[in-house]
């Protein structure tokens, strides 16, 4: 990597840096370009050029999120010999990454806010779209070890992601504990739809 090539990376990763820890304490809406400008120690033209605005480093701070998580839960998945204990795994996986992460308060408020621009919608289309993609191919391993009796795994896929959403919600106002039990409940009545009756 040559020296200015090295050096933009430097300035984008103290600008992520910044803004990372700026949204973890104050919030999306309360974060603004100043308060990242001042933190980073850069111009308010290095974040436009590395991100064009305040939603698209956000949204560059979820998609790295989004590989943390991927790559956290790839190192698991081998734990989990069946499909079945895939879904149990993913779900108490995704309920301690929720409860612990310290942009989840900050994405609430993102995804919250209704005036986004095409481009950023479009990218949150695709974030969308990779989570159901994920849950099309784990249901669809499933079936394909006569774990479960499924129709339609597109449609079933999108309801696994409304259900995890929904319980994501819900659960900052629970205690961990509780958490973590809604989402095995969740699991629990999730899967009894679906598994294949023992005969």
């Amino acid at each position: 990597m040559n020296k200015k090539k090295q050096q933009t990376e430097q300035t984008k990763k103290k600008i992520t840096d910044a803004a990372k820890a700026l949204f973890a304490q104050k919030g999306y809406k309360a974060t603004a370009i100043e308060d990242i400008v001042k933190a980073a120690g850069c111009s308010a033209g290095n974040i436009y050029y590395h991100f064009k605005n305040k939603e698209g480093l956000f949204l560059y701070l979820l998609e790295d999120w989004n590989k943390e998580w991927d790559t956290t839960w790839l190192a698991k998945e081998k734990l989990y010999p069946t499909t079945t204990d895939k879904l149990y795994g993913m779900a108490e996986h995704l309920a301690h990454d929720q409860l612990s992460h310290p942009l989840t308060k900050a994405a609430d408020e993102f995804f919250n806010n209704a005036e986004k621009a095409p481009d950023v919608e479009e990218r949150i289309n695709e974030m969308v779209k990779g989570y159901i993609d994920f849950n099309r191919q784990l249901l669809q391993t499933g079936i394909d070890n006569h774990e479960f009796e499924i129709t339609n795994v597109s449609t079933l896929a999108i309801i696994l992601d409304s259900l995890l959403l929904g319980l994501s919600q819900h659960s900052r106002r629970m205690e961990r504990e509780e958490a973590l039990a809604a989402y095995r409940l969740a699991m629990d009545v999730f899967l009894q739809g679906i598994a294949k009756p023992t005969r």
